[in-house]
């Protein structure tokens, strides 16, 4: 569990990231999820855009996601949503102090 500081800290790093995935119609499949797992192991922090004609709230993917790969659930804006996970290798994110 992240706290407030640095949520707020993840949320300055994610303004200047494009979203690298795109949730469509299909929604969160095996395939998708191993996809995020990956590229949460190797950046740390991810942005996702969930397209308009999915019709899912990226809110509710992200939590999913954030669930189901033992994630941290960011923030969402609109159709676009950041989620973070520490990786274990090739860490890159040094976290400020509680």
């Amino acid at each position: 569990m992240i706290s407030g500081k640095q949520r707020s800290y993840l949320k300055g790093l994610a303004n200047g990231i494009e979203p690298i995935f795109q949730v469509g119609k299909n929604g969160v499949t095996e395939s998708f999820l191993k996809q995020v797992d990956e590229a949460l192991e190797a950046r740390e922090l991810v942005k996702i855009n969930v397209l308009n004609n999915s019709f899912l709230e990226a809110k509710n993917v992200a939590v999913e996601l954030s669930e189901k790969l033992n994630a941290e659930f960011v923030q969402s804006i609109g159709n676009k949503f950041v989620i973070y996970r520490e990786s274990e290798e090739s860490k890159k994110i040094e976290l400020p102090r509680l």
